[in-house]
């Protein structure tokens, strides 16, 4: 991949096959989990009958999909109070479904843009804030599965299993990085 480049209100790439074959596995990963998660909903005929949807009181026990569903009120590890946890599940509960949206719908922009065999993307601006989104998400879930920490070297030892995984992780920083350049040029 080259550089993203914007030509009046298009973003551009190009991606080649394996590259177009990481992005858009590593994305529909992402959605798939997102999904399996949203189905955790509990059934509430109020909710049918008002369109107000309800999402999981309780956080994902998954650590990926808990960095990607982040808690929506922070509590005190030390000495949570009962009452801010259940403010903390109220909001999960009220906010998550539409979170699970957002992400899962970014997630299929991607897929929609991303040729599967690789080659030329044509982005609008408002597609492209979709991939900055969707590229964030697996930012996140892989930087969690390889415990990428701030301190850590941009290479591992050959013998370190994440070592091949991180590459994938830079590459996709630096696909992220470019992209954010083009939209703000």
């Amino acid at each position: 991949m080259k550089k993203w480049t914007r030509t009046g209100d298009q973003v551009l790439g190009r991606f080649d096959r394996q590259e177009a074959a990481v992005v858009r596995g590593l994305v529909s990963q992402i959605q798939d989990m997102l999904l399996a998660r949203a189905e955790e909903a509990p059934q509430d005929e109020l909710a049918e009958l008002t369109g107000i949807r309800t999402g999981p009181s309780t956080p994902p026990d998954d650590p990926i999909l808990g960095r990607l569903l982040p808690d929506f009120h922070r509590l005190d590890p030390d000495a949570p109070d009962p009452a801010e946890v259940d403010s903390a599940n109220a909001l999960r509960s009220l906010h998550e479904p539409e979170l699970l949206d957002l992400k899962t719908g970014v997630a299929a922009v991607v897929l929609d843009t991303c040729p599967p065999d690789g080659g030329e993307v044509r982005l609008a601006l408002d597609q492209a804030e979709a991939w900055l989104s969707a590229l964030n998400d697996v930012r996140l879930a892989l930087g969690t599965a390889l415990d990428v920490q701030e301190d850590m070297p941009d290479e591992l030892p050959p013998d370190d299993p994440r070592s091949p995984h991180l590459g994938v992780y830079h590459w996709l920083t630096w696909v992220q990085e470019t992209l954010v350049e083009a939209v703000m040029s």
